[in-house]
């Protein structure tokens, strides 16, 4: 799967695909990220991407076209599907495991990472195929957030884990978060391991877990619950409470 981040910063990039998992993936082939450098698209001294904007305002506007002709280059040289062209706003739609799901199946992601104020609205008209935000704040750039989508989507593809079946039983992915996790040794400090996750028993140590991640999605993450898993969650809880 390939990658372009548009970025006028391209020094944020490769410290961060170059470690770890998507470290690996890149060196095994799996996956190619790159970092554009958008002032390789200008063409004055300055290297100018931004300028002020019409009707006057704070700030500066990221500037069409080095943009359009960024994309524009890389588009010509994509083979196979058109690369779908993401824009990193906290105007677009928020990023989550669903969307990571669905930008896994592609074969090709262009990130347009904004700086300053914004964009000219016709980068947003034109250029792009998704608007996509990390949250509901505002920081310097777009590239924290297209890292974050790299990594995100990276992890889903085949043979970049270890185990493919990680990404499937992680926090989101079913649905769900994440169940609690333990390792050796089995009692620190006085605290000791379930015993159910000692019996060996698999069943009944896949109910213990679904009844676990119940039960923590429906403390921190109600919203993510269907009525009928809320019922269960609730019904767990209250036979775990009386049990105390």
């Amino acid at each position: 799967m390939n990658f372009d981040i548009i970025t006028t910063v391209p020094g944020m990039i490769e410290p961060v695909v170059s470690e770890s998992i998507i470290g690996r993936a890149r060196t095994n082939g799996l996956v190619r990220i790159n970092a554009v450098d958008l002032r390789n698209y200008t063409h004055d001294r300055h290297r100018t991407t931004d300028d002020s904007p019409y009707g006057g305002g704070p700030g500066m506007v990221i500037k069409c076209e080095p943009v359009f002709e960024a994309v524009e280059d890389i588009l010509s040289h994509a083979s196979g599907p058109k690369p779908r062209v993401l824009m990193m706003t906290p105007q677009g739609k928020r990023f989550d495991q669903r969307m990571a799901e669905e930008f896994s199946r592609e074969n090709h992601l262009v990130f347009i990472c904004g700086r300053y104020e914004g964009f000219d609205e016709r980068i947003r008209e034109h250029l792009v195929t998704d608007e996509v935000s990390i949250g509901d704040y505002v920081i310097t750039g777009g590239e924290l957030a297209a890292l974050i989508i790299t990594d995100a989507v990276c992890r889903l593809l085949p043979g970049v884990l270890g185990d493919d079946e990680s990404s499937q039983a992680e926090s989101f992915s079913s649905g769900m978060l994440e169940y609690p996790q333990y390792t050796r040794p089995a009692e620190f400090r006085g605290w000791n391991v379930p015993d159910v996750l000692l019996s060996g028993n698999h069943a009944e140590i896949d109910k213990w877990r679904r009844q676990m991640a119940l039960c923590r999605t429906m403390e921190r993450r109600p919203d993510l619950l269907s009525p009928e898993d809320k019922q269960s969650a609730e019904k767990t809880l209250k036979s775990s409470s009386d049990n105390r």
